[in-house]
């Protein structure tokens, strides 16, 4: 344990370092529960989604949540010798399902993606295979392409996101200037593309764009309310590549939230949209 009784600090290992991944008791009263992995937003810590764990823990999930890579108990921290991408986050949720698959194996198993974190878990079964996982959820996920963005606000996601690729390939990496926490300059790069183009780009020489349209895991997608980051049309842009999964399309609201919303604090008032995504996992096709 890591002094915090609300769950166990683990690590997997990974090329050149680890990743930490804390295990929640088992939800009380149920036995063999559905498994939640979780996996986080750019730069935010696994610790922040402790109330989300409990909300999905109450609604009968099993929860994990795992830092990304060099984020949180995560190592080891992006700098300039550090050039992973989104192809080496891929890979990471790969490890952890491995990891965990003796605690898995019989079991309901569910990808939950944040973000960034999301981007990783689509990207994870497009270049290896859905065979390990039954559904895969994700909330405030969106292609950040600019020209999705309602108004005129994609006048400014342009130049910002090009803005701190520039300057995260200047300086070797992303030192986490008011965006972002600091990131190696390959997740920048690879984020930046999508902002740019509204596509996934090439990774180890795979056709990503080919391989998201493939994928055939049972999908909930769900964006949220006032997200300054990932509206809703960001979503919908993602969604509309995942032509070969069932994908059910919601969007998290105020109301049902009962407080305010956005592309962070959802995770704080989240319980109606645990027993939502707990809905949904009770509507996958048993193991």
């Amino acid at each position: 344990m890591n002094g915090d009784p609300e769950y166990a600090q683990e690590f997997v290992d990974v090329d050149r370092g680890r990743l930490g991944v804390q295990v929640y008791p088992e939800p009380a009263g149920v036995t063999g529960a559905p498994v939640v992995v979780i996996w986080p937003a750019m730069g935010v810590r696994a610790r922040y989604y402790r109330p989300f764990a409990a909300a999905l823990r109450a609604a009968g999930l099993a929860v994990v949540v795992a830092d990304l890579r060099g984020t949180g108990e995560s190592t080891p921290a992006p700098s300039r010798a550090d050039r992973h991408g989104y192809a080496e986050l891929a890979d990471d949720v790969g490890a952890v399902q491995a990891a965990l698959k003796p605690r898995l194996d019989g079991r309901t198993r569910l990808l939950l993606g944040h973000s960034l974190g999301g981007q990783a878990a689509l990207l994870h079964l497009a270049l290896h295979g859905g065979d390990e996982v039954d559904g895969l959820a994700l909330i405030a996920v969106g292609i950040p392409y600019w020209r999705t963005y309602p108004g005129r606000r994609g006048l400014g996601v342009l130049p910002y996101t090009q803005g701190i690729a520039a300057t995260a390939a200047l300086l070797g990496v992303w030192p986490g200037w008011g965006f972002g926490g600091r990131q190696a300059r390959g997740v920048i790069r690879d984020w930046a593309y999508t902002a740019r183009t509204g596509r996934f780009p090439r990774l180890d020489g795979t056709d990503t764009e080919a391989a998201v349209h493939a994928v055939r895991t049972p999908v909930l997608a769900v964006s949220v309310d006032d997200d300054q980051f990932t509206p809703h049309e960001t979503m919908d842009h993602l969604c509309a590549k995942l032509d070969s999964a069932p994908v059910t399309r919601e969007r998290y609201t105020v109301a049902q939230a009962g407080a305010t919303l956005d592309h962070f604090t959802w995770v704080r008032t989240g319980a109606p949209l645990a027993r939502r995504i707990a809905g949904f996992v009770g509507d996958l096709p048993p193991r």
